[in-house]
């Protein structure tokens, strides 16, 4: 019934890249949260991360309290192994403590098992006693190799407390990760390492194979090194775990240059996002605790452990011994912390509900249970915080891109962050006008070379995309004006001396924000109604524009009724491809005259009468309304439409807000369409998505119509964070991350445009699917239409809310148009995952179609 496209048909470049895809390409992320989990980190290695781990052990396992405990410690990267085995350490270690202690445990008994589950083969060759093959093996080989020990009290009879240890990835060189890995033939990706950390935390956390058994547990992943070692695929561990974003503790250095350290290991960890439950380390007499606390602002508590005796000849019982009240009060630290963080994600949506005024949203629809808890997000993924019978973190795809913003993979969302932090440590925030900085420049020159190249000279910055309108609309008025002879009749006083009333042409369906004068330049809808909008006139005349879709498979073009009464031989044309629709030797057809006539005789209205209406401005979204419904225009149209209104000197805005960088698979939508502006507004993905900034740019005789003696004759419009210095450095890295083939893989060899996202075969299959109505497949969006009529169709319309909810059990996160359905993905997304999205959204189409049949046929036989 469906299928994913078999990846040889993928470009060879992509293939190399197959390997590096998240987990959640594979399968849904799912890390439980119904007990503490954390991770430990280290500032550099050999501070003791597993000494802090076995303690913590201690701590919770060998307590007085008759009361079953587990105590879970992973150890997802070893290296050394077998001779240095850090999760065998923790098992003897333990083993001797409960033997040592078992006077002060009554009715105590602990059961301690020690895995190892895969190995190089190197490694596992030395476990086994075998010979190393001289033939080197490749690969990693399930060892399955376990021991196992049981301590009783001196009265039994309680119930057992577990410690549970697994190795789950070693290599036998004591190197680092990516070395030892490489050299032994080794090498295991990212996402087998987070695939398998995940299994066993789901086995032991939500049961252990013992269903219904209440058991008190804590568990501990211990980390490889220090925080920003390598792991085994040669990512760095602080990036490696991300996806799963636990909390952790992190173990410093107590040594001369250990401060340093421990500062900087800590900001890596927080540049990622990762929350820090106590730093701990070992006491070398130098008070490095001090100067932490001191950094730390006490927001994170500090613990100081006794100097470890150079004299191992004890066994380190004595060192555990003394170390008991730290070890015991770090791991309160770490209770609370999880407690708090619990918590705090139970109650926030009853706390949203009760504080927030959501935009676009009736709160009267959203149930306390609907609300989407959001723990953080990681590239593409948001990581979603589940309470049901388990609390859990799952991820979801941002299928709508986070309001269309959001564009970074994982990578380039560290480094934004990094260049953020580095913009608001430089220059905080300083004003624009009349002042130069580096990012502002840069950025603007950016912009010139890319989304404006050809045509734009000058940029004008501002914060939002509605803003970034409403300046493009005063440069246009100003223009007109000027050209049109209206400046001269302004008097001194800045007042016109004859009425004149300045209109905009615009389409049916465009959205251009929701400030009051960008709403004016739109056509009646629902966001301009009474009930939205009071004043709104709708200051302009909005043509009825023709649009191009695809159903059954073919692409078809869909005549607006003035249209089609003159061609209606026209209507429902089909294309062989989606290219025609672009092709410029349509300029030279039938339908461009037809185009240019209608549009003509729509603008005799407006021009040589004498009166004082006008149209100042055409502003457009090039190629795909967005806000509107998701409708494809025809690029022809848009092309007419641009060329009538140069002939009568009508200055043409794009309103690139949405379509801009990459969005439909160019820099610019008007690079589709073949045909430049005057004025272009760029926002959302101008940054990522992760700080608001906009830029309105323009042509060099927009900007000469503003020159004048007079301060009154420059464009008086501004904002606070104009040119916004850490906006500006988000939006360079952007910019230069999305067009680059090095950092983007999506980009084609000619460096132009994106390559093809969205499985052809399975867009032509989802526009035949009986429910659909129409389908829209161009760069990083697609879009459907659910066949609805009367109120199941429109913005206002509930009829997708089954979909939507089948889709986020599925782990994709979509917000409908109405019973318009959208999937959009980022730059920089691979083909493969956009498959995966349309293969999920195909089979709840089909459970939705089944839904609505059945819904049917009893509301018949009702009515009957």
């Amino acid at each position: 019934m469906y299928f994913l496209l078999s990846l040889h048909r993928r470009g060879h470049r992509h293939l190399r890249h197959v390997k590096h895809l998240s987990t959640t390409a594979h399968s849904q992320l799912h890390v439980p949260l119904n007990h503490p989990t954390f991770l430990v980190w280290a500032s550099n290695t050999s501070l003791g991360k597993t000494l802090v781990s076995t303690g913590l052990a201690a701590s919770s396992l060998l307590n007085p309290i008759p009361k079953p405990r587990k105590f879970l410690y992973l150890k997802p990267v070893q290296t050394g192994y077998p001779s240095d085995s850090d999760s065998s350490f923790v098992f003897h270690k333990l083993s001797r403590l409960s033997l040592l202690r078992r006077h002060n445990l009554p009715h105590f008994s602990l059961f301690s098992s020690n895995h190892i589950l895969k190995a190089s083969f190197p490694a596992a060759n030395s476990v086994l006693g075998q010979e190393i093959s001289e033939t080197p093996h490749s690969g990693m080989r399930d060892l399955g190799h376990y021991e196992e020990a049981k301590a009783e009290g001196d009265v039994g009879g309680g119930a057992a407390s577990q410690l549970v240890c697994k190795t789950l990835y070693a290599w036998r060189e004591a190197v680092s990760p990516h070395l030892a890995a490489e050299r032994e033939s080794g090498v295991v990706e990212d996402a087998a390492v987070l695939e398998l950390l995940q299994k066993c935390l789901r086995f032991e956390l939500e049961g252990g194979g013992e269903k219904g058994k209440e058991t008190e547990i804590f568990c501990v992943v211990e980390t490889a090194g220090g925080v920003a070692s390598p792991g085994p695929s040669g990512s760095l561990q602080c990036d490696l775990y991300r996806p799963f974003r636990l909390p952790g503790v992190l173990v410093g250095d107590g040594r001369l240059g250990g401060i340093s350290g421990t500062i900087s290991a800590y900001e890596s960890l927080k540049l990622r996002g990762y929350d820090i439950a106590a730093v701990v380390f070992e006491d070398h007499g130098l008070v490095n605790e001090m100067p932490l606390l001191s950094y730390l602002r006490n927001r994170v508590p500090v613990l100081v452990l006794p100097p470890v005796p150079k004299d191992l000849s004890n066994d380190l019982m004595e060192w555990f011994d003394e170390s008991r009240g730290v070890f015991d009060s770090l791991k309160e630290e770490m209770l609370s912390a999880y407690s708090k963080r619990m918590m705090r994600l139970q109650d926030m949506p009853k706390k949203a509900g009760e504080i927030f005024w959501w935009p676009f949203t009736q709160h009267q629809l959203v149930p306390e249970e609907a609300v989407t808890v959001i723990d953080s997000r990681h590239g593409e993924n948001f990581a979603v915080f589940k309470a049901q019978n388990n609390e859990f973190i799952t991820q979801q795809f941002d299928a709508c891109a986070s309001w269309w913003t959001q564009g970074p993979d994982t990578t380039l969302q560290t480094e934004l962050a990094r260049d953020m932090g580095y913009a608001a440590a430089r220059f905080g925030h300083v004003m624009f006008p009349e002042n130069v900085y580096e990012p502002a420049l840069e950025c603007a020159e950016l912009l010139l070379e890319g989304v404006g190249k050809g045509w734009a000279s000058r940029t004008y910055f501002s914060d939002n995309g509605s803003t970034a309108i409403e300046i493009a609309l005063k440069m246009a008025f100003r223009k007109f004006s000027y050209d049109h002879g209206i400046l001269s009749d302004v008097r001194k006083d800045n007042t016109a001396s004859r009425r004149v009333e300045l209109m905009v042409l615009a389409l049916q369906g465009s959205y251009h924000g929701d400030t009051l004068g960008a709403m004016e330049a739109q056509a009646p809808s629902s966001y301009t109604g009474f009930l939205q909008q009071p004043w709104y006139t709708g200051r302009g005349l909005f043509l009825d524009p023709p649009t191009v879709y695809m159903c059954n498979g073919v692409w078809k073009l869909s005549l607006p009724e003035a249209l089609h009464l003159e061609i209606p031989k026209l209507e429902n044309k089909a294309f062989s491809s989606r290219d025609e629709i672009f092709h410029k030797i349509r300029d030279k057809s039938d339908l461009a005259r037809n185009y240019s006539s209608y549009i003509s005789e729509q603008l005799l209205q407006y021009s040589g009468s004498g009166g004082f209406y006008h149209i100042g401005a055409l502003i457009m979204e090039p190629v795909i309304l967005g806000a509107g419904g998701m409708h494809m225009i025809d690029p022809l149209f848009q092309r007419v439409l641009v060329n009538e209104c140069r002939s009568k000197k009508i200055p043409v805005i794009f309103d690139e807000v949405f379509t801009g960088f990459w969005r439909l698979g160019r820099e610019t939508a008007a690079e589709l369409l073949g045909c430049v502006p005057d004025i272009a507004c760029f926002a959302k993905l101008m940054t990522g998505g992760i700080i608001p900034l906009a830029a309105t740019l323009a042509t060099d005789v927009i900007f000469n119509s503003f020159i004048g003696e007079s301060k009154l004759k420059a464009l008086l419009h501004g904002h606070s964070y104009s040119g916004h210095a850490m906006g500006c450095t988000a939006a360079v890295k952007s910019i230069k991350w999305f067009k680059d083939p090095q950092t983007n893989l999506n980009i084609t060899d000619e460096g132009r445009s994106l390559r093809e996202l969205w499985d052809e075969e399975l867009v032509q299959q989802i526009s035949s699917h009986p429910a659909v109505e129409r389908v829209v497949a161009l760069g990083t969006l697609f879009a459907l239409e659910l066949r609805a009529e009367g109120s199941n169709a429109g913005y206002a319309s509930q009829y997708a809310s089954s979909l939507l909810q089948n889709l986020r059990q599925d782990g994709i996160y979509t917000r409908p148009l109405g019973n318009v359905i959208y999937l959009m993905c980022g730059p920089c997304t691979y083909p493969e995952i956009c498959s995966q999205l349309l293969v999920k959204l195909y089979k709840r189409l089909e459970d939705f179609d089944q839904f609505h049949q059945i819904k049917e046929e009893n509301s018949e036989s009702y009515g009957g």
